[in-house]
């Protein structure tokens, strides 16, 4: 049966009918495939280069921001984000990824660009490696915004800060008529 054969009824006859069917279901899988555009991916990324580890020399000694650092625990030093930013580290060469915590500062002459703990290397299965290509991203959209606002006209030269342009949403919803439920009359004298 070709392609055109699903629209020629048994009597040899063409069948509009399922024709628009057709035509309406194709309509309607092409719209709600372009209904939620994404603007994730590449556009969440911050920052891409060297990782390494951290753990059992600085083990129960305070950070930076003051907290007590367990190497056990999914955090990050980072030499200038803000304390508190939750960064997805994805390893390059095998997409293995973890969510840490800013919580430290590198030394602002460190080659590396974040340092991680013990567990979120374990994680990243680089204990055996040491150090590995990373890339750092950001969970929203909105983070980037409030990270452009944070360093103002003077971002690190490393590090990629651009708005993110909202998505055009071609879908509209349908309108709340439309999930009101019918009413049914049952053995009704009227």
């Amino acid at each position: 049966m070709t392609a055109i054969g699903i629209f020629i009824d048994w009597q040899g006859q063409m069948n509009f009918k399922n024709m628009r069917l057709w035509i309406f279901l194709l309509i309607a899988v092409c719209s709600s495939t372009f209904a939620h555009a994404k603007t994730y991916g590449d556009s969440l990324l911050i920052q891409q280069g060297v990782a390494s580890f951290y753990g059992k020399r600085f083990h129960l000694r305070k950070t930076s921001n003051g907290e007590i650092f367990h190497m056990d625990s999914l955090t990050a030093a980072h030499k200038t984000l803000p304390f508190g930013t939750v960064l997805k580290v994805t390893r390059v060469d095998t997409g293995a990824s973890v969510y840490v915590k800013v919580n430290d500062r590198l030394p602002k002459y460190s080659k590396r660009i974040i340092d991680i703990s013990r567990a979120a290397a374990t994680q990243l299965d680089m204990i055996h490696d040491g150090v590995t290509l990373v890339r750092l991203e950001v969970e929203q959209p909105k983070i980037i915004d409030d990270l452009i606002d944070y360093f103002g006209d003077n971002p690190p030269p490393t590090m990629r800060l651009r708005p993110i342009a909202k998505a055009i949403n071609l879908y509209k919803p349908f309108p709340d008529w439309y999930l009101v439920p019918q009413l049914t009359i049952i053995n009704s004298p009227f």
